[in-house]
């Protein structure tokens, strides 16, 4: 098989697997969406990283010396149905980039990222992302049993907090803004100031 060195190598129509998509060398950063490529947003602006580094440090103080660990993109999750066992990478369609994701399973750790569902992602908005590419992202994490999903909105300064019903489909748990004290879901304890979320931002 020749190395595929370019994007241009690939038929965007034709479906992949994990298996192939680490085969791949070119510069680009994609992501798989059910065998198909998704080109990813171009490098992301000051503020969505300011944001993420902001959050991501609050995190993993909070996580340190505890079972569940924090990974920030890039970092390759691995997306199947969750009634479905742990596949191997020929079986697997779908790898996807979450700006932020907690997992306490260690079992879904190996050398390359998280093969199955971490426990909560979070996605940080970009002017690059489109609704179609929301949507895509909120299905998948609901079907692959991604239990909380927060959705931050860095121009509104606002955090959505999705949470897996007993039907197992998301339900819009929460809304914070402002001066208001986040929470999550899965880990009550962790009170996460909003303004520190968006500190860098709101001082620009």
């Amino acid at each position: 098989m020749p190395k595929v060195t370019q994007l241009s190598q690939l038929d965007i129509n034709q479906t992949y697997s994990y298996a192939d998509y680490l085969t791949w060398q070119f510069d680009e950063t994609v992501e798989l969406i059910k065998g198909k490529i998704m080109l990813m947003s171009p490098a992301p602006s000051v503020h969505h990283q300011s944001i993420s580094m902001n959050l991501g440090s609050l995190l993993h103080g909070f996580f340190k010396r505890k079972k569940c660990q924090v990974f920030a993109a890039p970092f390759d999750v691995r997306l199947y149905d969750r009634k479905k066992s742990i596949l191997a990478s020929q079986d697997i369609h779908t790898v996807v980039q979450p700006d932020l994701c907690i997992i306490c399973n260690p079992e879904l750790l190996d050398k390359q990222g998280c093969n199955g569902a971490p426990d909560w992602i979070i996605e940080i908005l970009s002017k690059g992302n489109s609704k179609r590419e929301m949507k895509i992202k909120y299905e998948l994490y609901q079907e692959s049993g991604v239990t909380e999903y927060w959705l931050i909105y860095p121009e509104e300064q606002a955090i959505y907090q999705f949470v897996l019903n007993d039907d197992r489909h998301y339900q819009l748990n929460r809304m914070y803004a402002n001066d208001d004290i986040a929470s999550p879901y899965l880990f009550p304890e962790l009170s996460i100031d909003v303004n520190e979320v968006f500190e860098t931002w709101a001082n620009d």
